[in-house]
């Protein structure tokens, strides 16, 4: 094992009466392959993709795959979440439709009606962005602040619906984090469509997640500063509350980078069920990483920079762990398993209706990840002891 790679890798833990049984689908940062794996690693579809993850894809009830790609060179080279492509892959790796703009950025959402949602960069007026507070003065790009257009795009390209961050924020709410640059003014990471048709979006720079009101474009709920800090992938849940990723990156009320997984009342504003881990630094992404409440009441949560996805009781208990064995070479990050995102999808999911699932189709990967995995222990500690050592694979083949 090189310097970088970790000595554990594969299923570290699986509680099979506790967890919620399913597929798990995530796409390494610095490969081009789609992975969906069981319970027990075993990869069972693998979907080979022409560019790097822009950042990630997800499942349609099709079960299709959309992806967005990151098409090289950027747009825009300074900045991280770049996309690109947004493609629709069959179950056999086809692409069944394509979107691009070179100014597309890193997230999009499926929305009810078939078209998708997209997120893309545009330079803020110049009137406007000096008007924006915070960030680390003298590090606009070129003298330019960037935000964001949000569009509806129409199966056959065309742009339904617009909404311009600069338009709707305000200057002297929406600050930007003290140790940003002030090149982005938000850095939008997150678009979600929910059941009224509004859209939840999450802020980074600003440490805000937002509702769009669909038909005026207002925000019309907003959340976070002094709570949260660089969050990611904010999602409603059926009781209304809202669950996201709080990475903890230049967290204000104390100098201890951690990262925890939070669900808000959203009528309150109030916390009501917080993971993190003891002691707390053990839990930490500064980047991406998500998190997905699952039909058993457990939540599913990527914790991007160790490549680990990770499933928790409400009571905060570990009942099924994995360890990215996918590495790759990153000129700033070095050696990294990184994983953006990751999806659970039940075996009756439609997204999987009559879909070839046999790992052994996949005989040359799963030889290499190990099966060794602790069933069921009841604490923290004899998780610890228990870890295996498993296969890493360069490269990501």
């Amino acid at each position: 094992m090189s310097a970088g790679m970790r000595s554990i890798h594969g299923v570290t833990h699986y509680e099979t009466r506790r967890a919620a049984e399913g597929y798990t689908l995530f796409a390494p940062m610095y490969g081009r392959n789609v992975w969906l794996i069981d319970m027990w690693g075993m990869i069972v579809h693998r979907w080979q993709t022409e560019n790097l993850p822009g950042n990630y894809g997800q499942l349609l009830p099709s079960g299709r795959l959309l992806f967005a790609g990151r098409t090289l060179p950027p747009a825009i080279p300074e900045f991280a979440g770049n996309g690109g492509q947004l493609v629709e892959m069959d179950w056999d790796g086809h692409i069944v439709w394509e979107y691009r703009d070179p100014y597309l950025s890193h997230c999009f959402a499926p929305l009810a009606n078939g078209n998708v949602l997209v997120a893309k960069w545009r330079a803020v007026p110049r009137a406007i962005a000096a008007r924006v507070r915070g960030g680390r003065p003298g590090t606009e790009r070129n003298g330019e602040i960037y935000g964001e257009a949000v569009q509806e795009i129409s199966r056959d390209g065309k742009v339904l619906w617009e909404w311009l961050s600069f338009e709707h924020l305000d200057p002297e709410l929406d600050v930007i984090g003290p140790m940003h640059p002030r090149d982005r003014w938000t850095n939008l990471n997150s678009l979600y469509e929910m059941p009224d048709g509004n859209i939840l979006v999450s802020f980074r720079c600003t440490n805000t997640i937002a509702i769009i009101e669909r038909a005026s474009g207002k925000l019309v709920w907003r959340w976070g500063p002094g709570h949260i800090a660089g969050q990611h992938h904010p999602t409603r849940l059926e009781n209304g509350n809202i669950l996201l990723f709080d990475n903890g990156a230049h967290r204000e009320t104390t100098t201890i980078d951690y990262s925890r997984v939070i669900e808000v009342d959203r009528a309150s504003g109030e916390i009501v069920w917080e993971y993190k881990e003891n002691p707390v630094f053990d839990f930490n992404s500064f980047i991406c990483s998500g998190a997905q409440r699952t039909p058993l009441d457990t939540t599913l949560i990527c914790e991007c920079t160790k490549g680990r996805l990770f499933e928790v009781t409400r009571e905060g208990d570990i009942v099924w762990e994995y360890i990215s064995p996918f590495y790759y070479e990153h000129p700033i990050f070095g050696t990294n398993n990184m994983v953006f995102r990751c999806m659970r999808y039940a075996a009756g999911d439609p997204a999987l209706r009559g879909a070839d699932l046999d790992p052994g189709r996949y005989v040359d990967f799963n030889a290499l990840v190990p099966r060794r995995f602790v069933r069921s222990p009841r604490s923290r500690e004899a998780l610890r002891t228990s870890y295996a050592t498993g296969a890493t694979i360069r490269g990501g083949h």
